[in-house]
C-alpha cells in the first residue's frame, strides 16, 4: 500500500521494503533477482508479498534497472535514468 492508514504497520509497505531494497542496491550496485528477493523475505515480515510491488515502485521512479539476460537488477540512481 502507498497511501498510510491509522491500519498499516511502518514497516510492512511498500515503500518501506523499497527502502531497503534501494539502500542495499546502491552499495552492491548489482544484485541477482533471487538474493534480493531472499534478502527482502529475511528482513521483513511479508517481504516476499511486497518485493514485487516495491520492485515495480523503484522502476516506475526510474532509480532500478532490469537485465533479463543476467536476471540482475541494477541500481542506475536518480541521474542516469532517461
Amino acid at each position: 500500500m502507498l497511501r498510510p492508514s491509522k491500519h498499516a504497520h511502518p514497516d510492512r509497505t511498500i515503500v518501506n521494503v523499497a527502502l531497503l531494497l534501494l539502500v542495499r542496491l546502491r552499495t552492491q550496485r548489482l544484485c541477482d533477482y533471487d538474493s534480493l528477493r531472499t534478502y527482502a523475505r529475511k528482513a521483513v515480515v511479508g517481504g516476499d508479498v511486497l518485493f514485487l510491488p516495491s520492485l515495480n515502485f523503484l522502476y516506475l521512479l526510474g532509480l532500478i534497472e532490469y537485465h533479463p539476460k543476467t536476471d540482475a537488477i541494477e541500481y542506475v540512481g536518480q541521474n542516469e535514468a532517461v
